[in-house]
């Protein structure tokens, strides 16, 4: 009967659950001489903070780490992305930041803003000297990479000041320590920054060192922000990119944009009815889908074995196409298809691994079967509907020196948008067509043994040296050895290291460096293959550029997420704060477990049992 009925039993399981209390310690290299550790050791020494929060620690720089070891090494200081982070960890549970900070942002979103969207309350503990004092310092200094012999290139600086004076300064402007450039400036109570734009000559090729400097005040405490070194590489080439089309797409702008994102190329876009004396110094030509009137640039192409890219797609003319060259041929349907890329892991031409496709929308591409005529290798295949087809959409091949890539589809400028909002840049499109351009714009054999890194680097964090290496297969060879040897050109002091590697390539961490000029050699150390060059690492700290703390902003970012800002000898004050709050009781919870009686195998053993005891009792007695 017991079987049959089945009862249920009832059991509450209670605990308590605390508040979570996280700290956030700024681990920049600006909080080296600050109280930051004795504000955090008289954190942890209160010991009815342990009683009703839960605490965790996270130290943050350039990105939050779990802990709270300091060792003033981050280069950057970012708030804002630390304060996502613990949402994103955390989510939306009760609980409060305890922020320790001078509040100066060097990198990432404004944080006060920002904080609005938290759903957690801040209670910054201010570090540092509150006091302002009169400074004058270079802001920021915008100047591109490259410029190109004979030629003009602007450097534009923003020079701001900090008191309640008027006062005059002079900035200069020098190239390799020589004097270029001088302008007097004035500064009050209503024009507290200026802006600076002046236009060098680019007289010889090599990079060049490049030092704005503006004068200091009377008994200013900080004169390290009253200069800054920025470096521009002077070069005397220049990739020519044509793009040849009779319609109007945003393809081609797109193109144009991730192109001309590397200041070394340039874009041109012609009709197909352009002179072709016109194309004597291209150096690759993008013919976005041809018809008829391509004829003329397709025998300019054929005759001087040109470099070229064709994007296929439906207002393409497939039967001209076809008779016009022998590389590829597509049969013809007047039906057009939504067809999604798939990267090819396996090919080989030039480093793809870093080249993401996620969520990327269809290209329209014409139904049909492909047929290549040359050998080469496929970046991208297609697929329809989920389905992968063994055919290409993006083609590379390559023969008697003539490199042609072909694009079977066109609305290319989705990618390039897909690409912004999966990163908020534009980099992993543009970096890919870079990639592609450069390959395509050499007429030189592919190498098997590259590298990639920039001429100047703006202080060493983000210093790095990324190396590809191809077995004689043209395989990617994950085993390689390849050393690195550097040495400081003024102190002649020689670094060894070893490539480490990462995903699909090698990489040396040069973060460790100190700044100036470095010559180096990498060397793969099984087979004869080196590649040499050159780089600099400016010296620039952008931590040393303030003086005192952002309190006012960390008092607006407490008032943002409603919390309170405190001094750093006011840690008596926030415990009690936190204590005293009714916001951050421990919240009891409790959890109903209800077991049916079946479910309790030792109870029915034991019922069994005596069961079975009964009836033998039962029986040994004669009773029925």
């Amino acid at each position: 009967m017991l079987l049959l009925i089945n009862p249920k039993f009832t059991k509450n399981d209670y605990r308590i659950e605390k508040t979570n209390l996280m700290v956030l310690v700024d681990n920049s290299s600006s909080m080296q001489d600050s109280e930051i550790a004795e504000t955090l050791q008289s954190l942890k020494e209160r010991q009815e903070l342990a009683d009703k929060f839960d605490i965790n620690y996270h130290s943050f720089g350039n990105q939050l780490n779990a802990g709270d070891s300091l060792t003033y090494a981050e280069g950057n200081t970012n708030i804002a992305k630390a304060l996502k982070s613990l949402k994103t960890i955390y989510g939306t549970t009760n609980g409060a930041v305890v922020l320790l900070s001078d509040g100066n942002q060097t990198l990432g979103e404004d944080y006060e803003f920002y904080a609005k969207n938290l759903q957690l309350p801040v209670y910054p503990l201010v570090i540092g000297d509150t006091t302002t004092y009169e400074d004058l310092r270079i802001d920021q200094v915008n100047v591109n990479k490259y410029a190109f012999l004979k030629n003009k290139f602007p450097i534009e600086s923003y020079i701001s000041y900090q008191g309640q004076g008027s006062v005059s300064a002079t900035v200069a402007i020098t190239v390799d320590g020589k004097s270029v450039y001088k302008e007097n400036i004035d500064f009050n109570t209503t024009s507290k920054t200026k802006m600076v734009n002046t236009l060098l000559n680019a007289s010889s090729v090599g990079v060049k060192n490049i030092r704005i400097s503006v004068s200091g005040l009377n008994q200013e405490r900080n004169t390290q922000n009253n200069s800054r070194s920025v470096a521009v590489e002077v070069i005397d080439e220049k990739t020519n990119v044509m793009i040849i089309s009779d319609v109007l797409h945003p393809d081609i702008g797109a193109l144009k944009k991730a192109i001309e994102s590397n200041e070394q190329r340039a874009v041109s876009i012609q009709k197909s009815t352009a002179n072709t004396s016109d194309f004597d110094e291209v150096n690759l030509f993008i013919l976005y889908q041809p018809k008829a009137s391509f004829k003329g640039v397709y025998e300019f192409i054929q005759q001087k074995k040109a470099n070229s890219l064709t994007i296929v797609g439906p207002k393409t003319d497939l039967n001209f196409v076809n008779s016009v060259q022998r590389t590829f041929n597509q049969q013809l349907f007047n039906y057009t298809e939504e067809t999604t890329p798939d990267v090819n892991p396996g090919f080989s031409f030039f480093d793809v691994s870093d080249f993401s496709v996620d969520d990327f929308p269809p290209l329209d591409a014409n139904m049909g079967t492909i047929n290549i005529n040359k050998p080469g290798e496929t970046i991208l295949s297609r697929k329809v509907r989920g389905v992968s087809l063994k055919e290409p959409l993006l083609h590379l091949t390559e023969q008697d020196g003539q490199r042609e890539a072909m694009l079977f589809g066109e609305n290319i400028w989705k990618w390039r948008v897909q690409s912004y909002r999966n990163a908020k840049n534009f980099k992993n499109f543009d970096e890919f067509i870079g990639k592609l351009v450069r390959y395509l714009a050499i007429t030189k054999p592919k190498t098997r043994f590259s590298l990639d890194y920039e001429s100047v680097y703006e202080g060493a964090n983000d210093a790095k040296i990324e190396a590809t290496y191809f077995d004689k297969a043209y395989e990617f060879n994950p085993n390689a050895v390849i050393d690195l040897e550097l040495k400081h050109t003024e102190s002649g002091k020689v670094s060894q290291l070893t490539m480490l590697l990462k995903n699909g390539y090698f990489e040396a961490d040069l973060t460790n460096l100190a700044p100036g000029k470095y010559n180096f050699t990498a060397k793969v150390a099984t087979e004869n293959l080196t590649k040499s060059g050159s780089f600099t690492i400016l010296d620039f700290d952008v931590e040393k550029r303030f003086l005192s703390s952002n309190y006012k902003k960390l008092d607006r970012l407490a008032s943002n997420t409603s919390g309170k800002s405190y001094f750093s000898n006011d840690v008596i004050a926030l415990g009690d704060s936190l204590m005293a709050s009714d916001r951050f009781l421990p919240v009891q919870k409790s959890e109903q477990n209800i077991v049916s009686l079946i479910d309790f195998r030792l109870l029915l053993g034991i019922i069994a049992l005596t069961l079975a005891l009964e009836w033998f009792i039962r029986k040994y007695n004669g009773l029925n």
